[in-house]
């Protein structure tokens, strides 16, 4: 058995939401860390005025 770190980008997800789904999907969470956080709601604004598309990825 080994440890593994993984970097999750959530929108809207609080801790407890992330920890109780991966335990519902059957992963053992060791620890769960927010490392940054920044309001997406003005960098979405500023696309669609732009008259870009929004995309997730």
């Amino acid at each position: 058995m080994k440890q593994t770190n993984y970097i999750l980008k959530v929108i809207d997800a609080k801790k407890p939401d992330i920890r109780k789904a991966l335990k519902d999907a059957g992963i053992e969470v060791k620890a769960l860390t927010e490392v940054y956080s920044e309001d997406i709601e003005n960098i979405i604004k500023e696309e669609t005025k732009d008259g870009e598309e929004t995309s997730e990825g």
